[in-house]
């Protein structure tokens, strides 16, 4: 799937449907949040594709959007995609996956503009229900039987957030468990866990640094699961400092590990669980990579060891 911002159109080049297509009791794959099943960009579907037709994948319709950097999601047979229009806020639209057809939408007030304007994130789905951040920092729980929302918070006004960032809130909503987590990055919440059927606040974290554009991820250290959040360093090159790796119990908030050699200036990447505790971290503007390894001491604590660090990555 591609989204064609040139054009304002979302076209989709459907590989999975044209392997349907061409092959026997194959289902295509739910793609059910940002990087997919387990968040990894990793799909374990068989019989895909390893090369395209000269001319590319065939185009099956395409539908009319906003301009924008969202992506979509898909489920039984349905794709959904938060949009947006400056002038008037967030569109959370479903189409038919086969036909490209509107089958309905949600919208809501949240008129704004920054620079390079439209949607930024990518819903998340769980059970019947599915999740949406907003620009303006607006997450909604909606039911995709009513089409109506369930609850509805703001992630960046609700806890102490200003005037918006540079480049607005860019969230892609994490389902664990009970719990919806997303990183406020306002001043008084970094991380915040809801209960995803109410919307409570179940946990913050403090403030965690600078405001970047990276959305929690999962790394498994041993038995255990991380949420792990990147931040932004203050400054860029050899000047930055203050940016940082956190590593958070995804049940309680607290903070559980650190690692402090990373000065990313505007983040965008999660980080990458590369198995065996270890997590793979990349950054744009000559930021590079690092792979760092989380092992948990007898006493319960954790250690952080650098791997390795990269800047020509």
């Amino acid at each position: 799937m591609k989204r064609v911002m040139k054009m304002k159109q979302i076209k989709i080049h459907a590989t999975l449907v044209i392997l349907m297509a061409g092959m026997v009791n194959v289902i295509a794959q739910d793609w059910p949040q940002y990087l997919g099943p387990n968040r990894n960009s990793l799909s374990d579907q068989k019989g895909i594709l390893r090369s395209w037709p000269q001319k590319g994948p065939e185009v099956l319709w395409t539908a009319e959007v906003g301009i924008g950097f969202g992506g979509p999601v898909v489920k039984d047979g349905k794709v959904y995609l938060l949009d947006r229009d400056d002038k008037t806020g967030d569109k959370l639209k479903c189409f038919d996956l086969s036909s490209g057809k509107e089958l309905w939408s949600f919208g809501y007030e949240a008129p704004g503009s920054v620079m390079f304007p439209g949607s930024r994130s990518v819903p998340a789905f769980d059970g019947n229900r599915i999740y949406t951040c907003g620009p303006y920092g607006n997450l909604y729980c909606i039911d995709i039987n009513t089409h109506k929302p369930v609850w509805n918070k703001n992630v960046w006004t609700d806890f102490g957030g200003g005037e918006i960032p540079r480049w607005a809130i860019t969230q892609c909503p994490l389902v664990y468990g009970d719990l919806l987590i997303l990183a406020s990055q306002a001043p008084q919440a970094g991380v915040v866990a809801y209960e995803k059927l109410t919307g409570k606040v179940k946990w913050t974290t403090p403030s965690l640094g600078p405001v970047g554009y990276v959305s929690p991820s999962i790394l498994k250290v041993g038995g255990e699961s991380h949420v792990v959040m990147i931040t932004a360093s203050a400054g860029r090159g050899e000047s930055a400092k203050g940016g940082k790796v956190v590593g958070i119990d995804p049940l309680t908030g607290k903070i559980l590990w650190e690692y402090t050699n990373w000065q990313c200036g505007i983040p965008v990447p999660g980080a990458i669980d590369a198995d065996g505790g270890r997590a793979l971290i990349s950054g744009g503007y000559e930021a590079g990579a690092a792979l760092i390894k989380v092992e948990k001491k007898p006493d319960g604590s954790y250690t952080v060891a650098e791997l390795y660090k990269n800047a020509d990555f």
